[in-house]
C-alpha cells in the first residue's frame, strides 16, 4: 500500500522559516511528479509547488520567491523549504504525488494527511 506522510509542519514567527518533508512509501515502480498544495481555513486546496522527476519546478505567484521545492529521488521523498513566511501562509499543508505502482504504466495520485502550518506572533 502506498503512503504519503508529511511532516515538519508548526507554528512559526513571521519572517520565520519552516522546512516540509514528504517521504512516498509502499511498492512505487517510478515518480513522474510531486505536489505540495495548501488549504487556508475557509479556502479551497491550491497548488503551490511542483516538481517533475527530472528536477523542473514551479510555483504560484503567492509563494515564489520564498519557498522552494526539491526532491531526492532515491529517498521517494520530497521538500519544500518556506522562508519569509506570513500570517497568510497559515495552512494544512498537503504533498501530493503522480505514480507508477503497477509496473506497466499509467499514473496515480496520492495524498498524504496533510500537516498544519501556522504563522503567528
Amino acid at each position: 500500500q502506498v503512503q504519503l506522510v508529511e511532516s515538519g509542519g508548526g507554528l512559526v514567527q513571521p519572517g520565520g522559516s519552516l522546512k516540509l518533508t514528504c517521504a512516498a512509501s509502499g511498492t512505487i515502480f517510478d515518480i513522474y511528479a510531486m505536489y505540495w498544495y495548501r488549504q487556508r481555513p475557509g479556502s479551497e486546496r491550491d497548488l503551490i509547488a511542483s516538481i517533475s522527476s527530472s528536477g523542473l519546478a514551479d510555483y504560484s505567484d503567492s509563494v515564489r520567491g520564498r519557498f522552494s521545492i526539491s526532491m531526492d529521488n532515491a529517498k521517494k521523498t520530497v521538500y519544500l523549504q518556506m522562508n519569509g513566511l506570513i500570517p497568510e501562509d497559515t495552512a494544512v499543508y498537503y504533498c501530493n504525488a503522480d505514480l507508477n505502482t503497477n509496473g506497466v504504466g499509467g499514473v496515480s495520485r496520492y495524498w498524504g494527511q496533510g500537516t498544519q502550518v501556522t504563522v503567528s506572533s
